[in-house]
């Protein structure tokens, strides 16, 4: 990206029988979104002029037929399609889901040219995704399968007090615990960690892992999954370097201050990491596709269908989402910066392994809950830029007395 330029903010309409463009209209009715951004709109401007009829606010958009055409200061608004499309407002159907798609494929082509920087998705009905003729149950996974590169992405709810990202998501229940495994577990906990360090700019992050069942060590009572896979991959984890703590019990996190202690926590599959983020924070998520080139976020909102063309949608889920997106843009640029050209090395170090064990961190780490750690992510670009700031403060190095090697030589 060149440095005088505002981020470019990929955003595709969603369902066109939905929320999506009143949370894109209602979003970009505040002047200062245009001076943090340039919002590239992937849908249709008859449709848009539809609903905003329909909705009677005041947007204005600009009509664009490529992305190279967007410019600074507007809502450019790139025509996705020529066919028309029956809006039916607050009706689920076939051709607004093939809308969504045409929109979420137009933008996919132009990321691979290099077009915009960042992707937001307005909300689909995806429990109807598949019988309007998509293999894919949600567009996240159509993201992955296009832009993963073989790579399995990781699922991620954040506000401003909680980040949950999911080992697996959408499987049976019957299926789960066969999906638990060391590798599995591995990955998606060093992803967690390594994507709070790179996309959130926390120097040192803390990684709660949840037991797939319910009771946990306090009790006495480990399941097989906790003994053979959870266990051992954490410690393994934790002889590597990473702050990765655990298993705790779903029960036991949530319900109380422990959850205070840690950045990130893994849950094992869907519903034990979503339906305690939607208790304790039912506003304002924010969907975040992790280990992936580009950066993706979406609200986390459906399409609701039943307030759809009445000028009720909240807009703050779909504003943090684009906060998000930009923020983590920008924390991978600093990340990534001085990676590129390291500096060589001037001098050979002598090793000494026998301090090792002096400045170690204990592996079982009993004692770390009692630190309280930053939460989740904070919401705005400003917040997580002063937050980016004070988790990069150098620790102190300890250091070594000398002297006494000294005295001892001349006794």
């Amino acid at each position: 990206m060149e440095n005088n330029r505002k981020i470019r903010v990929a955003i595709t309409h969603g369902d066109t029988n939905g929320i999506g463009y009143e949370l894109i209209f209602k979003t970009f009715a505040a002047p200062e979104m245009l001076e943090l951004c340039t919002p590239i709109i992937y849908g249709s401007p008859k449709v848009a002029t539809y609903h905003r009829k329909a909705l009677d606010i005041q947007a204005n958009f600009t009509i664009i037929s490529d992305a190279r055409e967007a410019r600074e200061g507007c809502v450019n608004l790139l025509t996705c399609f020529d066919e028309e499309i029956k809006v039916e407002i607050g009706v689920p159907t076939p051709e607004s889901n093939h809308a969504a798609m045409a929109a979420l494929d137009r933008a996919i082509s132009d990321y691979r040219n290099g077009l915009f920087d960042v992707l937001v998705t307005c909300p689909v009905d995806e429990s109807s995704l598949e019988s309007s003729g998509v293999k894919f149950d949600s567009q996240q996974a159509y993201i992955e399968s296009c832009l993963g590169d073989g790579c399995k992405a990781l699922p991620m709810l954040i506000n401003d007090n909680l980040c949950v990202a999911l080992a697996t998501n959408n499987l049976a229940m019957r299926d789960v615990p066969a999906a638990i495994t060391p590798e599995l577990v591995e990955n998606r906990a060093s992803l967690l960690y390594n994507t709070l360090r790179r996309d959130f700019r926390m120097s040192n992050p803390r990684v709660a892992v949840l037991s797939l069942n319910p009771n946990s060590a306090e009790y006495g009572n480990f399941g097989k999954e906790e003994q053979e896979v959870i266990t051992p991959t954490v410690n393994k984890l934790a002889d590597a370097g990473l702050n990765v703590f655990g298993p705790y019990a779903a029960d036991e996190l949530f319900s109380g201050n422990v959850m205070d202690a840690f950045d990130g926590v893994l849950a094992m599959y869907h519903d034990q990491g979503i339906a305690p983020f939607k208790a304790l924070e039912p506003s304002n998520g924010v969907a975040y596709l992790a280990g992936l080139a580009i950066v993706c976020t979406a609200p986390e909102d459906n399409a609701a269908f039943s307030i759809a063309g009445r000028n009720q949608a909240d807009p703050t889920s779909f504003r943090h989402a684009i906060f998000l997106a930009i923020d983590a843009f920008r924390h991978r640029q600093e990340y990534d910066e001085p990676l590129e050209n390291p500096l060589k090395k001037l001098y050979h170090e002598k090793k000494d392994d026998s301090e090792k064990v002096r400045f170690s961190i204990p592996k079982k780490h009993e004692n770390s809950i009692i630190e309280r750690a930053p939460r989740g992510y904070r919401g705005a670009s400003a917040q997580a830029g002063k937050k980016a700031q004070a988790d990069d403060k150098p620790a102190e190095t300890p250091k070594v007395e000398e002297a006494a090697n000294d005295n001892d030589s001349e006794q």
